[in-house]
């Protein structure tokens, strides 16, 4: 991607690419965050990405735990059920651990849970800015969207129901403030 805004850049007679051909040309790259990326932000991801697909917009997601058991990668069955229910197959999927490089390169970085935040941010104090719980960022209610892991189905139907309700109000506000902070 640096090559290409440097490209342009000089195209367009700059030294450097200015920040509007930097956002013309890189999409809003958002993160989700939770424990072990194998349930609740893998959902998350799933979800953002098809609500990008459909609106065609220019934005980039990825999902990251912060503490990957290497021993338990795969995505949690009823999880993977859920998905599978709305047409996604996300088998495929292996936890990924965040890194100082995704917390870099996003532009937001949305968690499953306040302690989260604290966490994530306690680690790169630089993200702070940058770093919200997705209930509050998506509609400025303190919720927390709770682990499932290991309990029954109700409960990652009740964790699937608070992405559909708090995912387009949060793609919603990033897209917007994209979009006012580049004058577009």
């Amino acid at each position: 991607m640096t090559d290409r805004r440097r490209t342009l850049a000089m195209m367009l007679g700059f030294a450097a690419a200015p920040e509007w051909v930097r956002a013309a040309t890189e999409p809003l790259k958002i993160a989700i965050v939770d424990t072990g990326n194998t349930g609740r932000s893998l959902m998350a991801e799933t979800l953002l990405r098809d609500m990008i697909r459909r609106r065609s917009l220019h934005v980039a997601v990825i999902s990251r735990g912060l503490d990957v058991d290497p021993f338990d990668e795969a995505p949690e069955q009823h999880a993977a059920t859920l998905m599978a229910g709305r047409g996604f197959d996300v088998l495929a999927h292996r936890a990924r651990a965040l890194t100082a490089a995704d917390v870099r390169h996003a532009d937001l970085i949305l968690t499953m849970t306040a302690k989260h935040a604290a966490s994530l941010t306690a680690t790169y104090p630089q993200a702070k800015a940058k770093t919200h719980p997705l209930a509050l960022y998506a509609s400025g209610t303190a919720t927390d969207v709770p682990d499932a892991w290991g309990k029954p189905m109700a409960d990652y139907q009740a964790v699937l129901a608070q992405l559909d309700q708090y995912l387009p109000l949060a793609l919603d506000k990033a897209v917007a403030g994209a979009r006012s902070s580049t004058g577009t």
